[in-house]
């Protein structure tokens, strides 16, 4: 019962959690955008943004399993990959935005850049806290309520004293 209980209270409610996914995720996305300009000064921003974006996303991801969603450890490989498949998203987004500013603008400052790349990941972040709340971390809130969640249990006994059966019907 004690690991019941231990299990149900990693799991943070819905504010929680999305309080720890902008102060895990947020700063890693911050410190990834910084990373992506130094980056871009000697390989194509494309690149760039795609390496930051694997390193990042393996980082995230161990701290949303350990702290965010309450999973109780570090990460699985399903997790990982799971993970991964949102951050591809988001690697797209920020992708696109950042081609379209180049299509707007001849010239774009570094604070421009720096403005379009965060709103645009902020966007996809926001995506990514549903899914990876709903999808990737799910099984672990669900796992960690059912063993904690009481059963009520209905138990008749045989017709006979002799018969020791005994029959148990889940209220």
């Amino acid at each position: 019962m004690e690991t019941a209980q231990s299990q149900q209270q990693t799991a943070p409610g819905a504010f929680t959690a999305f309080a720890r996914f902008v102060l895990c995720g947020g700063g890693v996305g911050v410190a990834s955008s910084f990373a992506v300009a130094a980056l871009a000064s000697w390989i194509p921003w494309v690149v760039a943004n795609a390496l930051i974006t694997v390193v990042s996303t393996l980082l995230a991801t161990e701290l949303h399993a350990c702290f965010t969603f309450g999973a109780g450890g570090r990460a699985t490989w399903r997790q990982h990959v799971q993970s991964a498949g949102s951050a591809a998203a988001a690697y797209a987004v920020t992708c696109v935005a950042m081609l379209v500013l180049q299509q707007l603008a001849a010239a774009p400052g570094a604070v421009l850049e720096q403005v379009v790349y965060l709103s645009a990941s902020a966007l996809a972040g926001i995506a990514r806290f549903a899914v990876l709340r709903l999808v990737v971390f799910a099984r672990n809130r669900s796992q960690a309520a059912a063993i904690a969640r009481p059963v009520h249990a209905t138990v008749a006994h045989a017709s006979t004293p002799a018969d020791p059966e005994v029959l148990c019907y889940a209220a």
